[in-house]
């Protein structure tokens, strides 16, 4: 298994992982509040935390070769959600 840390500094943050959630929440399991929450994914679990000034995403991923998929699925998301603040990436960094 392999983790990776995502993280977007926004004062949006639990609007985010709220979003996040529901989102996911239609297709896959995911719980939340608002101040984390968890999405499991087939190839990965999720765990999403809110501050008042960030939003951060830890990726447990079962195949490493999944890695960069992951990544994109929750950029991508977050893209549209946070399109007002030009959002282009979560800086991502290897737990």
């Amino acid at each position: 298994m392999t983790r990776i840390t995502g993280t977007y500094e926004t004062p949006n943050a639990s609007r985010y992982l709220q979003q996040l959630c529901k989102h996911f929440g239609h297709k896959v399991e995911a719980s939340f509040d608002e101040t984390s929450g968890t999405i499991a994914f087939p190839a990965a679990t999720a765990t999403l935390a809110a501050t008042s000034s960030a939003l951060s995403v830890a990726l447990d991923v079962q195949d490493p070769g999944q890695v960069a998929r992951m990544r994109e699925v929750i950029d991508s998301h977050l893209k549209r959600f946070a399109f007002r603040e030009e959002f282009e990436g979560m800086a991502w960094q290897d737990a």
